[in-house]
């Protein structure tokens, strides 16, 4: 997906089979143009229908009031309450980590999941540390594949969460 100067956005032609690495970075392309279209104003109804899938699976832990990457989704808000400026995005397997903050008591991460380039989940964690990790087996093995910025981890109290996919 693209935008264009003109603001409107362009679904990505696909074609053939991607290995793991090059699945991730179209992963990775496609949340971080959904940042770009959501700082640049693209409707929100236009953004939704080229790469949210007919069913979106949404998890939110943080303030009620904090909802804002849905609400902005499903256009119930605009970009002009709040902006999302990714500091860090991470792409693994199906899934990408995006991570972002504007000064104290705005502190957010977003684990989005994608098949076949579309956006099937989205887990919206606000004011809310994030380690996540990959389970390896059945007796508990774990490798961590992602942790919050440490320098959320010195902004006073916040819950910790560990997702385990």
């Amino acid at each position: 997906m693209k935008i264009t100067p003109a603001g409107e956005v362009e679904p990505e032609k696909l074609s053939g089979v991607f290995s793991a690495g090059e699945n991730e970075n179209r992963n990775r392309r496609m949340v971080k143009t959904v940042y770009k279209a959501l700082l640049r104003g693209v409707e929100t109804e236009k953004l939704g229908k080229l790469v949210v899938g007919t069913e979106l699976e949404w998890w939110y832990h943080g303030p009620p009031q904090c909802q804002h990457m849905m609400k902005m989704l499903t256009g119930e808000s605009t970009q002009k309450g709040f902006k999302f400026r990714p500091r860090r995005i991470r792409a693994v397997g199906e899934r990408v980590i995006v991570e972002g903050w504007e000064g104290v008591g705005e502190y957010w991460v977003h684990v989005w999941r994608l098949k076949d380039g579309i956006i099937a989940q989205l887990r919206e964690y606000f004011n809310t540390l994030l380690t996540v990790v990959l389970r390896v087996s059945e007796d508990g093995d774990e490798a961590r594949l992602w942790r919050s910025t440490p320098w959320a981890r010195v902004q006073g109290s916040l819950p910790d969460l560990v997702l385990a996919i």
